[in-house]
């Protein structure tokens, strides 16, 4: 059974409200990153990678003003009732194989992109290893869910130009991470897989010191639930730049999904996370998963000098859900082939009766 963890305090530090009117482009983390690779331009913008300017107004004629179907329903503020169609183009497309020195297959499916100074062919055979845990799937907690930056949101529904007044950023749980993290979770009930999910708000109103905040609310309930093996950060990316923000998508089974991407951490000896390949054996057999149940849905393994919190355990990863360019209905999806992938990974490491 699924035990969400509700978080009603909020953290009231000044000046801190200039920071979510910001950026519509803050993602996941602060851009202190190597600069992105010849072959993905703009491929990891939230990360400090490529163009981190903000994104620019098209220079076509601007587009009315048109009210919001009622069908798409995108609730309270900060969704408008109705959109300015100025902003510039919504780019669909997908992200597909990559190559270069700094990309390797994995055995199964999927691929790593490495920054990291260990070799691909040491991080090849550090992937073809098991993860440190076992799970009883039997309903105990063992899966926790949570979101550093909870607030993050998405397109309320398919269209070719977007809103550059709109910060996707909102507290509606049915339109931020929570309702992706929601996806998830069911997915793993369904297997048997007990769940912790907290909708605990960490980046509203300050977003400066989010992962300090979401540190304390993984610690609490790791040491209220030490069941718990796993540890997954739901985010969604944000890439774009010169008046278009990109829309990667696949079809799968007849639906479009946002594509994902898992970011496991590389230790430089200055983050105090000994067991980072630990996660990163973790990361490789969920990717491989993930894209042999689902081709196309993954981006490659950011395999990076980040800590992202993943210090707390050996099955802590963060995941990117679609960009702010993908819409409600596709990332809710993303979230569902998500979990059932997970749901199929975990169950290779239950433990025999």
């Amino acid at each position: 059974m699924q035990r969400r963890f509700k978080t009603y305090t909020a953290v009231l530090l000044l000046g801190s409200l200039a920071l979510i009117r910001l950026a519509p482009l803050l993602g996941s983390a602060a851009p202190e990153s190597p600069s992105s690779p010849a072959e993905e331009p703009q491929f990891f913008l939230s990360h400090g990678f490529g163009d981190t300017a903000p994104v620019q107004p098209a220079t076509e004629a601007p587009l009315p003003a048109v009210p919001v179907p009622a069908s798409a329903d995108p609730g309270p503020k900060p969704y408008p009732e109705t959109w300015d169609l100025t902003g510039g183009a919504v780019e669909k497309m997908s992200y597909g194989h990559y190559s270069g020195e700094k990309y390797f297959d994995l055995d199964t499916a999927g691929q790593v992109q490495n920054l990291t100074a260990l070799t691909n062919d040491v991080l090849q055979a550090e992937s073809r290893r098991p993860p440190a845990f076992s799970i009883l799937a039997d309903g105990t907690p063992e899966v926790l869910i949570m979101h550093t930056h909870t607030t993050e949101s998405f397109e309320p529904y398919e269209r070719d130009a977007y809103d550059a007044s709109f910060n996707y950023r909102t507290t509606d749980p049915a339109r931020n991470m929570v309702m992706v993290g929601d996806h998830i979770a069911a997915a793993l009930e369904k297997a048997g897989i007990g769940v912790i999910h907290s909708d605990a708000i960490h980046d509203y109103p300050s977003y400066t010191g989010s992962y300090a905040r979401s540190a304390e609310t993984v610690r609490g309930i790791l040491a209220q639930y030490p069941s718990i093996r796993v540890v997954l950060d739901i985010h969604r990316d944000a890439i774009g730049g010169d008046g278009i923000i990109k829309q990667p998508t696949v079809m799968i089974d007849g639906r479009k999904s946002a594509q994902v991407m898992i970011i496991s951490g590389c230790d430089d000896g200055t983050m105090d996370m000994p067991d980072y390949l630990q996660n990163f054996h973790f990361a490789s057999l969920l990717q491989q998963q993930m894209e042999s149940d689902y081709p196309g849905l993954t981006r490659p393994i950011l395999f990076d000098y980040r800590k992202y919190n993943q210090d707390l355990t050996t099955g802590s990863l963060l995941i990117e859900v679609g960009t702010h360019g993908n819409t409600i209905e596709q990332a809710g999806y993303a979230g569902d082939l998500i979990g059932s992938s997970l749901a199929r990974a975990l169950c290779t490491l239950k433990e025999e009766p």
